[in-house]
């Protein structure tokens, strides 16, 4: 659900030359998933649109991860983006709480398609998009104003309530917003205070799926990628010793991640 302007870089620029250039497979690659990803989510929209007027939350929980799937799977075979999904064996036999690295547009889907019955985190961006706004309610997902302030915390505290009783896994992006590849932005509260509130362990994220998909970019680059779940921070920290080691975690190996991408 691409609304920013197209961003233009890619792994096809001349050296000495300020003005990006792709080649006829890149601009083949993206225009395909392009066209596949506005096909499949559509068709999603409809079919998650139905599945919320089901009294359960779970056939809408099993479509969301249905579409994530389907968009990880175009970013395979039409985009060239094979996205491996490491530490799975981390994941706790509990509820937890996503403090994830946000490089890409794809990273949700990637979430979507690998926990079943997700909760999370969105900006009020999202509700531009029709049969959107429905959907994200059915689900229980904590839509909060970009501009934070008061009401978004009422927001994000009735989400915790919520989240207390039904005992889903929750993703975050602690950074607010996409990040470039290499880039660090502040890690915010709001993953702390999902933490401390609901008194889960935290499970760092890493990815460099911006490798491939840089943020909201049009341009797919041919590439294989990680998504790694990394070893969960247990409960009880204050909350500067807490963002300080989700952050040394999640950008430290990010960064090698991102090494290995390039390097293949």
């Amino acid at each position: 659900m691409t609304d920013a302007p197209h961003d233009l870089r890619s792994d096809d620029t001349t050296e000495g030359t300020e003005t990006p250039r792709h080649s006829a497979m890149t601009w083949l690659r993206s225009t395909g998933f392009e066209i596949a990803y506005w096909l499949i989510t559509v068709f999603a929209a409809l079919i998650c649109t139905l599945l919320a007027a089901f009294p359960s939350r779970k056939p809408l929980a099993w479509g969301l991860q249905m579409y994530g799937s389907a968009q990880v799977a175009a970013l395979k075979y039409i985009a060239g983006i094979t996205v491996e999904v490491r530490g799975r064996d981390r994941l706790p036999n509990e509820p937890v709480v996503f403090g994830a690295k946000h490089q890409s547009w794809g990273d949700g889907f990637v979430m979507l398609s690998q926990i079943a019955q997700l909760s999370f985190v969105a900006g009020d961006h999202l509700y531009k998009f029709p049969l959107v706004g429905r959907i994200l309610k059915k689900i229980g997902a904590i839509v909060l104003s970009n501009q934070g302030g008061e009401e978004a915390q009422a927001r994000l505290n009735e989400g915790i309530d919520a989240l207390k009783t039904d005992g889903r896994d929750v993703l975050i992006y602690p950074e607010g917003h996409l990040s470039a590849v290499g880039e660090k932005h502040r890690y915010r509260s709001g993953v702390w205070r999902l933490y401390t509130l609901l008194d889960r362990p935290c499970t760092p994220v890493a990815t460099s799926l911006g490798v491939g998909w840089d943020r909201q970019s049009f341009f797919k680059c041919k590439a294989n990628v990680v998504v790694e779940f990394l070893d969960p921070i247990a409960p009880g920290m204050d909350k500067d010793a807490f963002l300080a080691e989700l952050e040394s975690r999640v950008e430290t190996r990010t960064n090698q991640l991102i090494a290995e991408a390039r390097a293949q």
